[in-house]
């Protein structure tokens, strides 16, 4: 059977357990196998890594075709070739497919050996699988069920190893429990460029540790908790504090930075107990950084806002939702664009945002931008940019000369009284250079946000809203990908989700109305904005849809220059 040739994509005729398929040339067989819908048991294998092929799972019964005089494959009565089957279990972790290549996975040889492999390696390991944090998404527990024996002839003493050992901040290892697949080993070396982990001692004194004088900390450290197959490594964070069989897993995207990490939200009773990444390769391949992935703590902080608010003279007061929103609609009203400056923030959602451009356009407002936030990135996932939709907020809102440009006007313009009314959409004035005494002054200051601060003390109206895991809408990453939010958990109190605040005050103002749904607002932009043309919410799907070209490298906040201000001062209505 002559392997078919194409330019671009050579494939292999491979037969798997009896039926013969075609897989691309590069495949490795353990793949293969599982393309062919047969799954292979394995602990060391894993896609994004090396393959060491030391755990000996993967064994399987391999041949080739059985070659005749003439150096061509003899073909059996079916037309197919035959295959001379090798002697010898082989591992298929490590092994390419070839022309006429065949793979038996459930021989009766294949299965005395994964029983073997299984027998020996919980000759050692612990019986405490109802403490272990792993259990319930264990691969031993699930493998040792389906592959290992129901007793144990093992009449010796265990050997005792470390347990409870901090490898670094957020990871604790309990040494006992590890079977030396070395996953984490070969993520710290080849994916997060840290060769802090390695094995010491001989035999089944072999354990798991970090280099002399390192600890594993680097900012992809619990990546390994993710890799390691059974419970030896562990989030200290997530340690002991939830069974997973009772958390909801929620598909989702990282709000901590630019790049939009693929995630799922672990919770139970809305609470958020753990993150972990979800795969796509588009985005962040099997992995997220520790920034990112703990990120969440905030949405249970004390300083929660929980009520809306007014202010009724002397104290913020708390009062229902049509009141303060109404409230807040009177204060607006009474000014005009000129007047008026909306600070929005990177954070928010397209669907937010896009409210936010319709409010402005209704009140005529010009003061319009949102805060930049950069910080420390590298060459793996952490973007500089922390803002996970900056790149929307430049599209929906017109922000032509980059985030920031116009923040140093408005911070002028409340200086010299011309802005009278701020709207600060999750952000805090006080960090833009507007004093305290400033924003008391101030004929109204209506805020939205999480956490209370000390600039949210001085506001007119305060509105509650959500956190990222409370909330659905989507959002562009720093590469143009169009990413979809999903609710994980309830707001707390009577906290509500962004959009739904914006869209009652849009209405109050006198704005569009019959906004029932955030399908309804996603439907809205696809109309207007060309990137968002023919898609839906639904329509993103899981994994993102690429929508536009965008600099990879981010801009740092611009500052106006003397005669932009000048400019502005000039080009604003007289009398006023």
């Amino acid at each position: 059977m002559a392997e078919e040739k194409s330019n671009a994509h050579p494939t292999f005729n491979v037969q798997v357990d009896g039926v013969w398929h075609q897989f691309l040339k590069g495949t490795r067989v353990i793949e293969a196998c599982a393309q062919a819908g047969v799954y292979v048991p394995r602990y060391c294998y894993h896609k994004k890594l090396s393959s060491p092929g030391n755990c000996r799972m993967c064994l399987i019964e391999m041949g080739m075709p059985r070659m005749g005089p003439d150096r061509k494959p003899e073909l059996g009565a079916d037309g197919k070739p035959i295959i001379n089957w090798m002697a010898r279990p082989q591992i298929c972790c490590a092994q390419d497919v070839a022309e006429g290549m065949g793979v038996r996975t459930s021989s009766p040889l294949v299965e005395e050996c994964r029983k073997g492999v299984m027998e020996f390696l919980l000759i050692n390991h612990p019986l405490d699988c109802p403490i272990c944090d792993q259990a319930g998404e264990c691969e031993l527990q699930e493998f040792s069920v389906e592959y290992g024996a129901a007793g144990s002839r093992f009449l010796e003493n265990k050997v005792k190893k470390p347990k409870a050992v901090q490898l670094g901040p957020r990871v604790t290892l309990d040494d006992e429990r590890c079977i030396l697949c070395s996953r984490c080993v070969r993520f710290c070396n080849e994916i997060a460029k840290d060769d802090v982990l390695g094995f010491v001692d001989r035999g089944s004194h072999t354990v798991l540790t970090a280099h002399p004088g390192t600890r594993l900390e680097n900012n992809y450290s619990l990546n390994t908790v993710d890799l390691c197959p059974v419970g030896a490594l562990t989030s200290t964070d997530f340690r002991f504090k939830m069974r997973v069989w009772f958390l909801k897993e929620t598909k989702s995207i990282c709000t901590s930075c630019a790049t939009g990490c693929n995630t799922l939200i672990g919770t139970r009773e809305d609470i958020v107990y753990r993150q972990t990444p979800r795969e796509n390769d588009d985005v962040n391949s099997c992995w997220m950084c520790d920034y990112g992935r703990l990120n969440f703590k905030y949405l249970e902080a004390e300083n929660r806002i929980l009520e809306p608010k007014i202010f009724d003279g002397e104290e913020l007061t708390s009062v229902d939702w049509k009141s303060a929103i109404g409230h807040a609609a009177l204060q607006l009203r009474q000014f005009s664009g000129w007047n008026i400056a909306i600070i929005a923030s990177g954070r928010m959602t397209n669907e937010e945002l896009w409210l936010t451009h319709k409010i402005a356009d209704l009140l005529g407002v010009r003061y319009i931008d949102i805060v930049p936030r950069f910080g420390e990135g590298d060459d793996i996932l952490l973007s500089k940019d922390r803002n996970p939709n900056a790149t929307g907020a430049r599209l929906i809102l017109g922000l032509d000369e980059g985030p920031g440009a116009k923040l140093s006007a408005i911070a002028q313009a409340v200086r010299s009284g011309e802005i009278r009314v701020l709207l600060a959409l999750g952000e805090n004035p006080l960090k833009l250079g507007i004093s305290a005494e400033q924003l008391t002054n101030m004929s109204a200051f209506v805020a939205m946000d999480i956490l209370s601060n000390a600039a949210n003390e001085h506001a007119t109206v305060l509105l509650p809203a959500s956190g990222f895991a409370e909330k659905r809408g989507s959002m562009i990453n720093g590469k143009g990908r169009l990413q979809r939010l999903n609710r994980a958990v309830r707001p707390p109190g009577n906290a509500r989700d962004d959009w739904e605040i914006l869209r009652d005050l849009l209405q109050a103002l006198g704005g569009s109305n019959g906004i029932y749904m955030i399908e309804d607002v996603f439907r809205q932009m696809s109309a207007e904005i060309p990137p968002f043309a023919d898609l839906t919410l639904s329509k993103i799907g899981d994994l993102g849809v690429h929508v536009m070209r965008v600099d990879e490298s981010p801009r740092p906040p611009t500052e106006p220059k003397a005669k932009d201000i000048e400019q502005a001062e000039k080009s604003r209505p007289t009398g006023r």
